[in-house]
């Protein structure tokens, strides 16, 4: 059985940054925002299901999930929300172990930033990361990059579990709040780590 790895984090942590890291050492890395984007493009296979529970409006001229009509939806709206995650989870899922299948890296990052949100993903990953910040920080990045307000900001980060509880969850912790150096040598460390991890898992499973 592969050694998956769940990456996780608020907003604005870092998760992107980290798993671009574990990439450049030859890691390979699922990142289930890439894959929701390429569900909700035009024809992609969440669109149908979209239409039918939201209508024409929630989507673009071209066909795709217009998003920011969307996320503004499903923040103003919780039922709105957990209608979206019906239809994109488990089509999600679905995805990431199709691809988990295909890779042969020494072990797997999956990146989920809704990780302990659901337990989607309880029965695939063998541990647990977290990247971690202040939460100041969080929303002064997410501003930067995504051109949101201070309040669409902690709009999101109030979807996500506190950070308290994120921490308390998680088996490894990556703390984000220096430069990308400081973030990369966190990420060689936990390499290093992984690599030893799941060779004695491979071990364990090779003597019964």
């Amino acid at each position: 059985m592969t050694f998956v790895v769940g990456l996780t984090g608020g907003i604005g942590c870092g998760k992107s940054s980290a798993s671009q890291f574990f990439a450049e050492l030859g890691i390979d890395v699922i990142d289930t925002d890439v894959i929701a984007r390429k569900l909700t493009q035009p024809n992609g296979q969440a669109i149908g299901l979209i239409r039918d529970s939201f209508g024409d409006a929630f989507l673009t001229a071209n066909g795709s999930l217009d998003r920011e009509k969307m996320r503004n939806q499903v923040f103003s709206d919780s039922h709105a929300r957990i209608k979206l995650e019906k239809i994109l989870h488990p089509l999600i899922l679905k995805e990431v172990i199709k691809q988990i299948e295909q890779t042969r890296s020494p072990y797997i990052v999956v990146v989920v930033p809704l990780l302990f949100e659901t337990a989607d993903y309880d029965d695939i990953i063998q541990r647990s990361l977290v990247v971690d910040c202040e939460e100041s920080m969080q929303i002064s990045r997410t501003m930067a990059r995504s051109q949101l307000s201070e309040q669409q900001v902690k709009a999101i980060m109030a979807q996500q579990i506190s950070r308290q509880t994120r921490l308390q969850k998680t088996d490894d912790i990556i703390t984000n709040n220096q430069d990308v150096d400081f973030l990369k040598t966190q990420v060689i460390q936990l390499h290093r780590k992984y690599l030893i991890l799941c060779k004695n898992k491979s071990d364990t499973i090779n003597l019964h």
